[in-house]
């Protein structure tokens, strides 16, 4: 689902097979799983941001990106990303 995720910027492909690129905004570690949380990289200033959370899984030796089936996995991650993005504004 990822090609590269050490940097700021990643470009996922969605279900549809579609390249779209993502800003990485935050790293939550959770039930001790590693999770990313992007939002998409050409979104304006006035534009709300739809932030996607994905897991980070382990296959092969590799890294990959998996969606968060999980609704309230998802939920609870976004809730952290926001309360540091809140912070941070403070």
């Amino acid at each position: 689902m990822s090609e590269e995720f050490g940097n700021n910027f990643v470009t996922l492909t969605d279900e549809d097979g579609n390249d779209v690129e993502f800003e990485h905004i935050d790293t939550v570690e959770y039930e001790g799983e590693t999770y990313l949380a992007f939002i998409p990289a050409d979104l304006s200033v006035e534009e709300e941001a739809e932030v996607v959370i994905l897991k980070v899984v382990e296959e092969g030796g590799e890294e990959l990106l998996e969606a968060v089936e999980d609704d309230a996995i998802a939920d609870a991650v976004f809730d952290i990303v926001m309360e540091r993005a809140e912070a941070e504004e403070e």
